[in-house]
């Protein structure tokens, strides 16, 4: 329960109701403000752990009944599926679907059930990738048992002392009787890594970078040790597909080796003794920006949680191919496109450069923005690499003591406006705006021509 992102706003205004009890009177019996209570209450805030055990002290409550509204999502994932084309022309706003999730949440459950398994009219590689996805999520990305396991192997093989791609060849060597062998270009093509039983080696391409190598063996490392931990996992997650089952597995195996790279103690403590500067600690622990980004947003062990950072992957069309939103609030980079906006996309011309942004959604009143630092994927030196920036987000409220932060101002009238891309972004007189909003009727006139060519109802 403590690693699973719950919005459970109906059970606990029923809960709050039926106990007689204000919104103030409530909060104060669970040690949380009045207005985080409401956030949680319009199912625009998870539950945290913490809240989820007062709420069994001080009410006797039943933790099972939170699985419904779980699935759902709260109102941005209830709005992620009313986005749909096929429900455009029922123009349902935020406010109607807090009252669906509020007065008849299994009726909700329902619906969100039945379109995530059938009702999108996705391509079925589509449905397998939002499945992985979507048990990702549930986890928050934080998967503790990985976590101690990989500390524990770290402190073992003393990762934190001398060359660690030297300690990872030994662990492999004298644990699997694996070497590692480093293989010309021209010999392993288009293939990075490639583990030969016959010949018990550990083939890697010679135009990966250090880091590369690293990740690698670790993978490999977590694919022969961590095997059942890793299979009781994805064998726990509901899907109906073993393909995305499959998917699982391989982000698990990820999740170990940068587990293994960046053991949570340790890490989390560079992480707050350098202000989160990010090229330090790619530099302290041999990793590459994307794996160190990943990292960030694992951080959320009980008791000693990092910054609740978000991820994103992103190419030059603006699609993501990774999305990683952990403890983070920011349901915005759910959705499958970016803004044009949001500067991501000028980190492709400054290769190496971290690109920082503040940023602000119209909507989003209950966030003072979000600072946001972009930066090109490393190629890890394989020619015809695909090219993407990697981006990390959080709340700028807490951000303002980040390394990268130093000189930014984060006043929100310094944010820049952006929005969830064009055909979910209801921000008017946008110059950048490529297609109308879903959900809104055009509007035309004779007598005037706006400064986008797709004028809609504001209601």
């Amino acid at each position: 329960m403590a690693d699973v992102a719950l919005f459970a706003g109906p059970q606990i205004r029923k809960l709050r109701k039926r106990s007689d009890l204000t919104q103030a009177a409530m909060a104060a019996r669970l040690s949380i403000s009045p207005s985080y209570l409401n956030l949680i209450e319009r199912g625009q805030r998870p539950l945290s752990a913490r809240v989820v055990m007062a709420l069994v002290d001080e009410f006797d409550f039943d933790p099972s009944a939170l699985k419904e509204d779980e699935a759902i999502g709260g109102i941005d994932g209830l709005a992620r599926r009313f986005a749909d084309e096929r429900f455009s022309d029922f123009a349902i706003d935020r406010e109607e679907m807090a009252e669906f999730i509020a007065n008849a949440p299994n009726a909700a459950a329902a619906f969100a059930r039945l379109y995530d398994r059938a009702g999108r009219g996705a391509e079925p590689q589509d449905d397998v990738l939002a499945a992985s996805r979507m048990e990702i999520e549930r986890w928050r990305n934080h998967f503790a048992d990985l976590d101690h396991a990989a500390e524990e192997l770290a402190d073992a093989i003393r990762l934190s002392r001398g060359d660690i791609g030297f300690a990872l060849t030994e662990r492999l060597r004298e644990r699997h009787q694996l070497s590692v062998r480093i293989l010309p270009a021209d010999v392993l093509r288009d293939t990075i890594s490639r583990l030969d039983l016959h010949a018990r080696q550990i083939q890697l391409s010679e135009m990966m970078s250090p880091a590369s190598r690293n990740f690698q063996l670790a993978v490999q490392i977590a694919q022969l040790e961590q095997r059942d931990a890793i299979r009781t996992l994805a064998q726990g997650a509901k899907f109906s597909d073993e393909t995305a089952r499959n998917l699982f597995k391989r982000h698990l195996d990820g999740y170990f080796a940068a587990a293994l790279l960046m053991p949570y103690g340790r890490f989390l403590r560079a992480c707050e003794s350098t202000g989160y500067d990010l090229p330090i600690l790619q530099r302290r622990f041999g990793v590459s920006f994307e794996q160190l980004a990943h990292r960030l947003t694992t951080l959320q062990r009980v008791g000693q949680r990092g910054l609740p950072f978000f991820m994103i992957r992103v190419d030059r069309a603006g699609q993501f191919s990774k999305r990683f939103i952990g403890a983070s609030s920011a349901r915005f980079v759910g959705e499958a496109e970016s803004c044009p906006l949001w500067n991501v996309h000028e980190a492709f011309e400054r290769a190496g450069t971290i690109v920082p942004q503040f940023v602000a959604l119209e909507d989003e009143s209950e966030t003072a923005g979000w600072l946001t630092l972009s930066r090109s994927k490393d190629t890890g030196g394989l020619p015809g690499a695909a090219r993407f920036v990697v981006a990390l987000g959080i709340e700028a409220v807490l951000a303002t003591d980040l390394a990268q932060a130093r000189g930014l101002s984060l006043r929100p009238a310094d944010a820049q406006p952006i929005g969830p891309g064009c055909r979910r972004c209801l921000r008017e007189a946008c110059p950048q705006r490529s297609l109308p909003p879903l959900n809104r009727r055009l509007q035309f006139t004779e007598m005037r021509r706006g400064a986008t060519p797709f004028e809609f109802e504001t209601h």
